[in-house]
């Protein structure tokens, strides 16, 4: 039996979707547009396609919802943390304005759904504020309060947010929105499913064949479409080599009951520590402790440090939900949306939204909805772009990639033999060539597979946070029983006998 991760069982948006089912097909079908993945990317793609009329179809491995649409801090705004000035810095004033206006558009695109189509997601109208909670963060927030004043955004500046401890000053966007974000993605998979447009939910695409027609393989059996396009938050094939241009990471996230008023605004703190917090009724969201995916030593505390300081400022009667996330950060700090090689005619994408995949996997499903259907739309975001002052931190990134490749294929293995494993832990345990991740669960029982990630091969490592493997290479993540968690891959680990 599979062990779920604290993701699959913790997140306060997931725990109470609606029992609602959308079976896998069952035959081999013809659609003129495939959407690979469930998440609000993908469901607000078909929805737009769907109501020019083209008859679509989502595909998701899991439920709607069930991925990054589901872990998050759900917040839709437009003032993005300090984005906009990294955008600028790296790409110019005139792509931060862009970049500005298009997740503007997207914050009213998921507001104008709601009130349309009545779906109820406890949308309400809220202040998102970058924070500088000390002096020391004070000139990074006024650098983003300048970026975004220079690309149309009416933010202002104010020295008091709403929250229970003096800040240093903040920039502040008002009328962004916070909601329920899988009760409004079930919302959009409802005006989706019918009259010839489906949703299929518990059908994983394993290839795609980009040819008249493409021809997608899931392991429910073949669909084909005019085109298709794959928003799977990650996308799951290399030849984009999008995993060589984006770097994966990790944020957790714990929700509690409070006593008194929370917290109303939206907001997060501009220091390399980040705290991201926003209410739910009379719950408190405080998100952070972030991390590269894959990264060595991740134990449960991050759990416990995001707990310490929603005691610290709250008055907590209980701690009900903890979950995580994880995001794709481009090179240049902006998504990549458009076709999906520079020759795709029938192939597009839409990935790399830096931890803002509510609002920007808004706009980038209404960029890729005008280009499926002719109308003029920006080449800002156009996945073949090349921006030479990212190519620093691109070069980090491969040099990361190439020392965790080689660098763990000539470390001895973390733990002796199963025996030497703690209930609830993991570790890789080496014979000769061989290395084998091997989790002990509570019960003790022994769970076993290949460490060899399925993706490029890099060796995955232990989450003790999530109790999943994770690769550090690319970010593909693996439950203790070797099934797919996050992409690239697409294949899970081989189950093996303990060493």
């Amino acid at each position: 039996m599979s062990v779920p991760t604290t993701t699959a069982t913790g997140s306060l948006w997931l725990a109470d979707r609606p029992d609602v089912r959308y079976p896998p097909p069952t035959t081999e079908e013809h659609f003129d547009v495939l959407v690979l993945g469930g998440g609000i990317t993908g469901l607000t793609a078909a929805l737009l396609l769907r109501q020019r009329g083209a008859r679509v179809a989502v595909v998701e491995a899991d439920r709607v919802g069930s991925g990054a649409s589901g872990n998050n801090t759900a917040k839709v705004t437009a003032l993005q943390g300090t984005l906009l000035s990294q955008v600028r810095s790296t790409r110019g004033a005139e792509v931060a304005a862009a970049y500005a206006e298009h997740s503007r558009r997207g914050v009213e695109l998921v507001a104008s759904l709601a009130t349309d189509l009545d779906i109820e997601c406890s949308l309400q109208r809220r202040t998102a504020a970058t924070v500088a909670a000390d002096e020391s963060e004070l000139r990074t927030v006024e650098q983003e309060a300048e970026a975004a004043r220079e690309a149309g955004l009416p933010v202002e500046w104010s020295e008091h947010v709403d929250l229970p401890y003096p800040v240093a000053g903040a920039v502040c966007l008002a009328e962004q929105i916070e909601f329920h974000p899988v009760a409004y993605a079930y919302g959009l998979a409802a005006a989706i499913d019918g009259d010839g447009s489906r949703v299929f939910e518990n059908t994983r695409a394993r290839s795609v064949e980009e040819g008249a027609p493409v021809r997608v393989e899931t392991d429910q059996g073949p669909l084909t479409g005019d085109r298709v396009v794959v928003a799977t938050h990650y996308p799951v094939w290399d030849r984009g080599l999008y995993f060589a241009r984006m770097e994966a990471r990790r944020s957790y996230c714990v929700a509690g009951r409070v006593r008194g008023r929370p917290s109303r605004d939206m907001t997060i703190t501009a220091g390399s520590t980040s705290w991201s917090t926003r209410s739910a009724g009379e719950v408190m969201i405080v998100c952070g402790q972030g991390h590269a995916a894959g990264a060595r030593g991740v134990e449960p505390d991050r759990f416990a440090t995001l707990e310490e300081y929603l005691h610290r400022h709250w008055d907590v009667v209980e701690v009900t939900h903890r979950w995580s996330a994880q995001d794709a950060l481009p090179y240049d700090h902006t998504p990549m949306i458009g076709t999906y090689t520079p020759v795709s005619k029938r192939m597009y994408v839409a990935a790399g939204y830096s931890k803002w995949g509510l609002s920007s996997g808004t706009m980038a499903a209404a960029l890729l909805a005008d280009q499926l259907t002719g109308k003029a739309t920006t080449d800002v975001f156009s996945p073949h772009r090349f921006t030479v002052r990212g190519l620093p931190t691109l070069a980090r990134m491969q040099a990361k990639v190439g020392a965790d490749l080689v660098g763990d294929r000539l470390r001895p293995g973390e733990a002796a033999s199963v025996a030497d494993i703690a209930p609830g832990s993991g570790a890789i345990v080496r014979r000769g060539a061989v290395r084998t991740g091997v989790y002990r669960d509570d019960d003790g029982g022994v769970h076993a597979v290949s460490a060899r990630c399925t993706h490029l091969g890099c060796l995955v490592r232990f989450n003790g946070a999530e109790r999943s493997w994770d690769c550090p290479c690319h970010g593909s993540r693996f439950d203790v029983d070797g099934a797919v968690l996050e992409g690239p891959a697409v294949e899970r680990l081989e189950q093996v006998d303990p060493p």
